[in-house]
């Protein structure tokens, strides 16, 4: 130090050659690039006006330099020239400059580039230093041209400098940039961001794009996995054989030594359950060989970084030993204290660039995986579909998807903690020799610890994963089935199995976080137990070894490096052990089997249109089939139920697994399926099925299927809007859309599964003639027609009959009944109307359309009436008059309606997700702290302080402590003073702990108990809720309040509050400190915390409306992928995978576009925060260098190595706030689900008798309804008495008000004026479920649950087993029941899979069996069921329900024939109500309808 002089300055040699050379060799090495594209450029480069300026500045420095030539050679060799030459650096560096600027000349012309920003950066830098050196001798310049010359140059290039940062862009690209962070963060500040702000992304960050690039490589990859799995198997099977002769072997000698057959067994079941059953590790190497490159620019980011990381800790150090000399110039305090702000600004913009990387990177991941299983769903096999259910594979795409873009979010940490965590202990080893081995034992100690910990909270978290998808599962089924919910007051029952799963799900959560409160523990402790262990040791090992500030401070800073790599391991191989259950899940997913592409072939030498070759295809069951059907030909494939009608469909789709044989098809397919799959698109898009539109056709098709009417009633037409499942339509209409769809796809062959079943008979009749028939717009194309409607089968040019799974007769009608075989004894049975039906109506046969099933899977209204349906609708949506605009919420009460006149009144069904704006109000956190509990609160809040408290006590002592070093400077340190100074340092580290410990406890009981309370107010509300929500709500927006909501509530919310706290506390600490160190600092912390908020301010608006933009555009995803696995085999029949794809890119696109901004918006947020937190630095440093007099080198070290570590948490503590806010929009979204209105009370007040009704009397009084206040009546002022036991037929066209009469019954809709009296007491007065539970109702849809046969009859077990096998008896179900392994305990798949829609019907009737009440409705129960089984339900129900009051509604007249009276609705009246012969006398509405049906007075005398 002795040599430093007061006044340093660098030698003029190296300033005029170093210096002046690493800049222009910098620019002389990146030039090639340049010239190369300016070659290859073909257009010129606009010239603006900056460029001209540029240029112009360039030329004039080209002047310089030639002066400065000049100069030389006129002093050499001038007329006044001296003998002594100038030095050869006066020629080179002119004759270097010039030929320098004419390269940055044609370099500006070229590009734009960061390349001359650092070139102009880096000369300047270089210059200041000949500048200041010249300054100082400005007073006494000898060389004056020089000196001007420089002076011209150096300010020519401060301004080039200042040129090259404003980027030279063309008007368009500038309007771009402006508008990019215009938008974004004034935007967001001002109002709240819409999806329409979002910007469009480049083509690199397209889902398109990188599904592409990834897939190429997953090809590969999972290629080779496939092959090195089969080597596995081929191994298994011989091991597997080796084994079978060794036990049998082994058999033997063991029953001597008494080792029982069975333990042998079970070793070998648990070996093959651990054996993989699909091709893995396959998935990580594509990701990489995908964005690899991305990947390694990130990590040199991130290693220059972690190598700045270490440069401060020793420039502490130069700080602390410059404080404790008094002799040292304050040149170097200044030097320090700039170089300390240099190195952080650095140290922040690398970090900042290797963020924004990953963070692309982690995005890029997650849209891969997106669309690779969405890509998969489109062909996956049908075994692999039955592995997984709907919500499973929901789950993959959200779940593990996010799993996959956290990890690659921090993968790099995986070599950047070692390398962290080596150079540390390096550096600490200079500080403190051998004794640092203490520290790094204790560190070492805590690794197997958290593994341990890690490990189990991995189980836990699989545990807990088990009980949310059961969780998701019933709740998805509930909401699907809510309408059955309701009809049969069973929510209690559901209720309970829910709660019954969530408290598990809460069991498990409390365990998990009992566990991550002892790692924090661990955690808290370990730096203190690591700082402790080290000095401790350190004094003690000698008392040479005295604790000096440097040491103590230096060593601290590098502990708190430290830190972080040991804290992030642990986690990322907790995050990263989650994630291969993940990759296992997708690996399975992913490498599953695809549907073989070669079981329908498409050879075109064949002259039948299709065929099948005795072909054996099975789901379980073989079945051979042999089949010719020619060109042209209407072919009716009839059989009873479950002889393979569906299954016959499903080959001939390529859907059913194919064990011998061949199918050829020539041509195009179009398909109906049973249950129509409607998506949630306007009607036109659903029939155009992306097909161009052409008007003729269109009308033609619409006219030809009878969707003309149902147009006139919906209030846009064919533009309204279909809610998802079809819901807005009735089964007949649903139906005949998907009719529609088929009709208008133009191809060449039809398989039309039960298409009429769902219709009334007189639609049928005219779909027939005019689509199927022989007559219809289809009659030249090849039509493969399953039905139940025996009228149809003359028509048809051949018949088909299957018995189980077996063609058992093929041939044209006529043939089959000449042949008297099985065919003709059916008809015979079913058929002998047909020959008493009276001449006039000569060729007519009766049509005996069973009318079908719209097995929705989502059971909402089964509204045949269109009329009712529609008025109620008819401004149903709160935002049917304004267009597209989303509903803001301003703070959740003022609601924005803008008008938008493009949209006719009631085109929208779905109102758009309603999406919270602006601030999250301060009531949401009061409603989650409330949940939590006040007491819990106020403690957490306390004892976290005391540890904040704890943490800078222990700080000041260690700085009190390095104050020995001086004081007992030479001589011997005390024994006693040691101790107790260690001493105490230890206790302080360990309260620390134990608070953080108790806090942390604390916290986690609270949160638990909110997420308790939280998610049964949300269930208990859901279920309370009136039918008309779950008609305008997507049941996709309500399980996400259930999934994502939740999951947020229970597992976001509390790690981020905690988190938070913890940040605040530390940033307090920290300013307390420094402040207490140099109180001068207290003038810089007001402007600086106003800088901090304002930025703060701006970026929480934007990010927490951009992660709200996130969620909603989110919904969309997951909806439209759960509507294509339900309509997977529509989708494929008509081959449009491809067009499904694009959609769903677009719609993750959709999602991207607020995702990347928000990536973006993180780094803008978090340069400028790093920058103040760097200032912090800089300022504590000077202002110690300024007051070092007063100061002692203890308190400089702790404030300044609390002031490096304030950045991180400066940083933090904006992300959590924002994260934070952006959590509790969760809370704020479950409580809205919670304050919905709900219907009237379960059990009200005033019960009805116990065994009410007895006499099962009906009285309507002038009763009215309608479905909303503000829409017309459905029911218009029903007035009638039914009588006890009086069977009742409800008939009507579509839209005549039939349902909504059974909705009113069941108090679904509430009644607008009139009453209800069922045995004189009025339905009004009493609770829903003493309504619900004393009728019954067989519902259209047969709607059944996962779970067991007998939950299915009686989920309240109120019913011996007894009973369930009598009624099953007399539902023709008790053979097939006993048949079935587990008897009653059968598992019914999800929505009823694994049960023929027969079954599941005659289940339905079961039910009302069981429930025995006096009043028994029926909606067209016998819908999708054949002959047989429909006159077995007829039978049974006139017979075990011949002392109740049966109301049917019917479409099938014949069904009504023998009621005691049929009521005639008509636009919500009773038109007619009599006995059907009466009526069929009095020749008004029933006989025009009976006509229809071909029904005559003979026909019901036979009757």
């Amino acid at each position: 130090n002795d040599d430093f002089c007061p006044d340093p300055d660098l030698p003029v040699c190296l300033e005029q050659t170093v210096l002046v050379w690493i800049p222009l060799g910098f620019l002389w090495l990146c030039a090639p690039w340049h010239l190369i594209s300016l070659c290859k450029r073909t257009q010129v480069k606009h010239k603006s006006k900056l460029y001209l300026f540029k240029q112009l500045v360039v030329s004039l420095l080209l002047l310089t330099a030639i002066a400065g030539l000049a100069v030389t050679l006129g002093e050499d060799y001038g007329p006044h020239s001296s003998s002594e030459k100038n030095s050869p650096v006066y020629y080179t560096n002119p004759v270097l400059f010039a030929v320098t600027w004419v390269n940055v000349h044609l370099c500006v012309r070229a590009v734009d580039s960061t390349t001359l920003f650092l070139f102009w950066l880096l000369l300047v830098l270089c210059d200041i230093f000949p500048f200041q050196t010249l300054l100082r001798q400005a007073l006494k310049v000898r060389d004056i041209p020089r000196f001007s010359l420089f002076n011209i140059s150096f300010g020519l290039e401060v301004i080039a400098l200042i040129l090259s940062a404003v980027a030279d862009v063309s008007r368009e690209d500038q309007e771009l940039i402006k508008k990019v962070l215009f938008i974004m963060v004034m935007k967001g500040f001002k109002q709240s961001l819409v999806q329409e702000d979002m910007w469009e992304l480049n083509e690199v960050e397209t889902t398109a794009h990188i599904s592409e690039s990834f897939q190429q490589h997953v090809r590969s990859e999972l290629g080779k996995a496939r092959v090195r799995f089969q080597k596995t198997l081929k191994k298994r099977v011989v091991k597997n054989a080796l084994q079978e002769e060794t036990s049998q072997t082994g058999f033997t000698n063991s029953m001597g030594k008494g080792v029982s057959q069975d333990v042998l067994m079970m070793v070998n079941e648990k070996k093959k359950k651990e054996e993989k059953s699909y091709p893995s590790d396959w998935l990580i190497m594509s990701i990489y060989k995908t964005f690899k490159w991305i990947l390694i620019e990130s990590a040199v980011f991130k290693l220059l970084q972690d190598l700045l990381a270490f440069v401060s800790p020793q420039l502490l150090k130069m700080m602390i030993s410059f404080t404790q000399k008094p002799s040292s110039y304050d040149w170097e305090g200044y030097l320090y204290a700039v170089l300390l702000l240099v190195v952080a600004l650095l140290q922040s913009l690398f970090l900042q660039q290797y963020f924004q990387r990953c963070f692309v990177l982690g995005m890029k991941v997650r849209t891969a995986i997106m669309a690779a299983v969405y890509k998969k769903a489109l062909v996956m096999s049908n075994d692999n579909r039955k592995e997984s259910t709907v919500g499973e594979t929901v789950n993959l795409m959200s779940a593990d998807a996010q799993r996959f873009n956290d990890v690659t979010n921090f993968i790099h940490l995986l070599w950047s903690c070692p390398l962290q965590i080596v150079i540390s202990i390096a550096f600490l080893w200079i500080e403190l020799g051998p004794s640092v081995l203490a520290g790094l034992a204790v560190m070492v100690l805590m690794v197997p610890i958290n593994g341990l910990l890690a490990n189990k909270a991995r189980k836990l978290q699989v545990e807990n994963m088990k009980f949310k998808d059961k969780r998701l599962k019933i709740m998805n089924e509930m909401l699907n089935g809510i309408k059955i919910l309701k009809l049969f007051a069973w929510e209690p029952s559901f209720q309970a199995q829910v709660e019954g799963i969530r408290g598990e799900e809460l069991k498990v959560m409390r365990k998990f976080a009992y566990l991550t409160s002892v790692s924090t523990f661990v955690f808290s402790c370990a730096p203190a137990l690591v700082s402790l262990a080290t000095f401790a040791v350190f004094v003690g090992v000698s008392p040479d070894n005295v604790l000096t500030a440097e040491k103590a401070f230096t060593s601290i800073s590098l502990f708190n490096i430290l830190r972080f790599p040991l804290a992030m391991l642990p986690m990322l191989i907790a995050s990263i052990v989650q994630t291969s259950v993940s990759k296992k899940r997708l690996e399975k997913f992913l490498g599953g089997d695809e549907l073989e592409s070669d079981i329908v072939r498409h050879d075109s030498s064949f002259n039948s249109a299709v065929s099948i070759c005795d072909g054996s295809y099975a789901w379980e069951r073989d079945a051979d089939l042999s089949l010719d059907i020619k060109p042209g030909r209407l072919v009716a494939v009839v059989g009873a139920v479950g002889s393979g009608k569906s299954s016959l469909m499903s080959a001939l789709l390529g859907e059913m697994h194919c064990t011998k044989g061949f199918i050829n098809i020539q041509g195009s397919l179009a398909f109906v399926p049973q249950q129509a799959w409607i998506q949630n698109a306007t009607l036109r898009d659903n029939i155009l099925f992306g097909s161009p539109y052409e008007d003729k056709k269109f009308q033609n098709v619409i006219e030809a299927c009878a969707l003309g009417p149902d147009l006139k009633l919906l209030a846009a037409g064919d533009l309204t809007e279909i809610g998802e499942k079809g819901i807005n339509l009735s089964g007949g209409q649903k139906q005949r859309v998907s009719l529609a769809r088929a009709a208008y796809s133009q191809a060449d062959i039809y398989l039309l599964d039960d298409p009429l079943s769902a219709v009334d008979a007189h639609v049928g009749k005219h779909i027939f003639d005019k689509v199927i028939g022989p007559n219809g717009i289809l009659k030249n194309k090849t039509r493969i027609l399953v039905t139940h409607g025996i009228s149809f089968l003359p028509f048809v040019d051949e018949v088909v009959v299957l018995v189980d799974g077996r063609v058992s007769e093929f041939g044209s009608y006529k043939s089959l009944r000449a042949s008297k075989g099985a065919f003709s004894e059916f008809l015979d049975t079913y058929a002998k109307e047909h020959s008493n039906q009276s001449t006039e109506e000569g060729n007519d046969i009766i049509p005996v359309i069973l009318v079908g099933i719209q097995l929705d899977r989502m059971m909402h209204f089964p509204p045949e009436d269109a009329v009712s349906f529609t008025l109620k609708r008819e401004n149903s949506i709160r935002r049917s008059q304004r267009g597209g605009s989303v509903r803001l919420r301003k703070n959740s009460t003022l609601k924005v309606t803008e008008k938008a006149g493009e949209t006719k009144k009631g085109q929208r069904l779905i109102e758009k997700e309603a999406m919270e704006t602006g601030h999250v109000k301060f009531s949401v956190y009061l409603q989650y702290l409330r949940a939590m509990g006040w007491g819990y609160s106020v403690w957490v809040l306390i004892i976290y302080f005391i540890q904040n408290v704890a943490f800078i006590g222990q700080n000041l002592w260690l700085s009190d402590w390095t104050n020995d070093a001086t004081v007992y400077y030479n001589k011997t340190y005390p024994a006693s003073m040691r101790d107790s100074r260690v001493g105490v340092f230890g206790a302080l580290g360990v309260a620390q702990g134990l608070f953080v410990f108790l806090g942390t406890l604390l916290l986690a009981n609270a949160s638990i108990n909110a997420s308790r309370i939280m998610h049964s107010q949300l269930l208990n509300n859901i279920l309370r809720v009136p039918m008309i929500f779950f008609d305008t709500t997507p049941i996709g927006r309500v399980v996400n309040r259930f999934a994502k909501d939740i999951f947020t509530v229970d597992e976001a919310i509390p790690q981020s509050f905690r988190s938070w706290l913890l940040c605040l506390l530390g940033v307090l600490g920290t300013l307390f400190v420094i402040c207490l160190a140099t109180p001068f600092f207290a003038i810089i912390i007001v402007p600086l915390a106003v800088i901090y908020y304002f930025v703060q301010r701006f970026y929480v608006a934007t990010s927490r409306q951009l992660r709200r933009l996130d969620s909603v555009s989110r919904s969309p995803i997951y909806s439209h992928f759960g509507e294509t696995v339900s309509g997977l085999s529509v989708i494929r029949a008509y081959k449009h995978q491809e067009r499904f794809l694009k959609h769903n890119e677009i719609t993750i696109d959709e999602n991207l576009k607020s995702v990347y901004p928000w990536i973006v918006s993180n780094r803008w947020l978090a340069i400028r925060l790093e920058s103040l937190g760097n200032l912090v630095v800089f300022f504590a440093a000077l202002f110690a260098v300024i007051s070092r007099e007063t100061i002692d080198s203890g308190l400089v070290g702790l404030s300044i190595s609390y002031a490096l570590n304030v950045t991180q948490t400066l940083n933090w503590l904006v992300r959590m706030t924002s994260e934070l806010e952006t959590n509790i929009v969760a809370v704020e979204r479950v409580s809205e689900y919670c304050e919905i209105e709900n219907e009237a009370e379960w059990v009200a007040q005033h019960r009805p008798p116990e065994n009410w009704p007895q006499a099962g009397r009906l009285q309507f009084i002038d009763y009215k309804v309608r479905y909303r206040p503000e829409l017309d009546l459905v029911l218009k002022g029903i007035t009638c008495d039914i009588t006890s036991s009086e069977k009742i037929g409800i008939v009507g066209r579509t839209g005549a008000g039939k349902s909504s009469l059974t909705n009113c019954l069941f108090r679904i809709i509430e009644a607008a004026e009139g009453h209800i009296l069922i045995d004189d007491i009025d339905i009004a007065t009493i609770g829903l479920h003493d309504l619900r539970n004393n009728i019954t109702i067989i519902p259209q849809d047969p709607v059944l649950f996962s779970g067991t046969l007998r939950m299915n009859l009686d989920p309240f077990d109120k019913f011996s087993d007894e009973n369930i096998w009598r009624v099953l008896e007399l539902s023709h179900l008790k053979d097939y029941i006993t048949g079935l392994e587990e008897g009653l305990q059968h598992e019914v798949a999800e929505g009823g899979e694994n049960l023929s829609v027969g079954q599941r019907q005659l289940l339905c009737l079961a039910r009302a069996l069981l429930r025995k009440s006096r009043i028994l409705i029926l909606d067209e129960a016998t819908a999708a069921v054949d002959l047989e089984t429909d006159n077995l339900i007829q039978n049974t129900i006139r017979r075990e329900f011949s002392h109740c009051t049966v109301l049917t509604i019917a479409h099938r007249l014949h069904s009504i024939m023998d009621s005691s009276r049929v009521m005639v609705l008509d636009a919500g009246k009773i038109v007619e109500f009599d006995s059907p012969n009466n009526l069929l006398e009095k020749r008004g509405h029933f006989y025009s309808m009976a006509k229809d049906a071909g029904i005559s007075q003979q026909t019901v005398t036979s009757l």
